[in-house]
């Protein structure tokens, strides 16, 4: 699906979801909600102050539609469309479930193939594998719309998009036509797997090992890899291992279906967050795979796992950016209705200096979420360097943001009758994972000091 088949999505053409009320989808998210089970009705056990929290609920609507506003005059014609699809489609198919999803632990495979027909499962693929060819800074766009209404699914949706993109980038022709048409409609799914028991932060060190098989082309693969988003249920695994010496030089890159002979998983995590997708290690042992399933060629694999992660830290600090900004929304729509010594909350000043923080630090992040993606698709010498700052900057501010709103929201901040603590939760794990930002730190302070020589 192309730029054209977007735009005319946004016009209602190819809309395929019943059109709800948006006001009730955040009302169910900021105000006192329903536990549901599958198969049965749910009941409202209210809180001393429902009524004013669904009165908040109602301002944070206002206040959504009102905080597109800050940003307009930077997005191009394009990227004002890819948001309102984006945006219709989040509050529609993810924000009036996504307490649900994450209560129950559901990964919404229905509702990401959804996503898929308006082009959101490849959105860095070319129109010929059914992508549709868009900018970094395009993706930025749709991401922190969609990870406003749910951090944990829209995070998921960035990973995958990452895996099509490094076969899109990397991959023979061949590949391409056999992966990615299924990749870009989500009928197949994709996981990154780097990251192993031992080697987290030193990426270099994986001991997960491809050996040629005796007397064959084949390759053998062992090994462990862990917390892999996705792990169990997607059907292609993009497997780093090594095929050579020790360090970056020794490590490739291979493609592995889920019913491959040998190929098992470890039990689901339970995890504070970002529950609504799957997440086990996976686990290699004598896995055969034929020499077509190399991507890119021997020894190349550790630079393509850097070149991917350029773009996914860029993803996850864009959906901090989304959940932030959701957060700011509903805490001011929650001070404006509650009412203490007499007053609104937002009428004291130290409400309003701290709404304004928080906002100054969703826009910085924004901005430079925006900054790092333009250096990705501009293909400066300072991209990496970029998506690294973007990704510790706005990880660390935007996860501040929503424990400022759930401060703000008091004791009722801490229930899940309230969002926003889902959104700590789930924004939390964003400063560890695609690197951590203490390793963000040592990126950015290596290009510094490759500028000076």
């Amino acid at each position: 699906m192309g730029r054209l088949q977007i735009a005319r999505a946004v016009l209602g053409a190819e809309r395929t979801w019943a059109a709800r009320s948006s006001q009730l989808g955040l009302n169910r998210c900021c105000s006192a909600v329903t536990k549901a089970s599958e198969g049965s009705s749910t009941s409202v056990q209210e809180s001393p102050s429902a009524s004013a929290s669904e009165h908040a609920g109602g301002n944070a609507a206002e206040m959504n539609v009102r905080s597109r506003t800050w940003d307009e005059h930077r997005l191009t014609a394009d990227q004002l469309q890819f948001r309102s699809l984006a945006s219709d489609f989040a509050e529609n198919e993810l924000l009036p479930f996504a307490a649900q999803w994450d209560e129950q632990k559901h990964f919404p495979v229905d509702v990401l193939r959804k996503a898929a027909k308006l082009g959101f499962g490849g959105i860095f693929c070319g129109h010929d594998v059914g992508g549709s060819q868009l900018s970094r800074a395009d993706g930025a766009v749709i991401f922190e719309a969609l990870a406003y209404a749910d951090v944990s699914t829209t995070a998921y949706l960035t990973i995958h998009n990452m895996c099509a993109s490094l076969i899109e980038r990397f991959g023979t022709d061949e590949q391409r036509q056999a992966l990615l048409p299924e990749l870009t409609s989500m009928e197949l799914l994709a996981s990154y797997c780097l990251t192993e028991p031992n080697s987290g932060s030193d990426a270099a060190s994986l001991q997960s090992t491809a050996r040629r098989s005796e007397g064959s082309t084949d390759y053998i693969l062992n090994g462990e890899k862990a917390f892999i988003s996705g792990g169990g249920v997607s059907d292609v695994y993009l497997i780093m291992a090594r095929t050579g010496e020790p360090g970056p030089k020794g490590i490739s890159c291979f493609y592995v279906e889920k019913d491959s002979k040998g190929l098992s998983f470890g039990r689901q995590e339970d995890k504070l967050g970002w529950r609504s997708q799957p997440t086990s290690s996976v686990i290699l042992e004598d896995v055969r795979v034929p020499e077509r399933n190399l991507i890119g060629k021997e020894g190349q694999g550790f630079n393509i796992a850097m070149s991917a992660l350029d773009g996914g830290r860029i993803n996850i600090a864009t959906c901090s950016v989304g959940g932030a900004q959701f957060c700011v929304d509903a805490a001011q729509g929650y001070v404006s209705s509650r009412k203490q010594f007499g007053k609104a909350i937002i009428d004291f000043q130290n409400t309003q200096f701290k709404l304004a923080d928080m906002l100054t630090s969703v826009q910085a992040s924004r901005f430079m979420v925006s900054n790092a993606a333009t250096a990705l698709d501009s293909k400066s010498p300072w991209a990496s360097a970029s998506a690294a700052m973007a990704k510790r900057f706005a990880t660390d501010e935007c996860y501040l943001v929503a424990n400022d709103a759930l401060q703000l929201h008091g004791g009722y901040g801490y229930l899940k009758d309230y969002a926003v603590e889902r959104y700590v939760r789930d924004l939390r794990v964003h400063t560890i994972l695609e690197g951590t930002n203490e390793i963000m730190r040592v990126v950015m302070a290596r290009h510094m000091m490759k500028s000076q020589t």
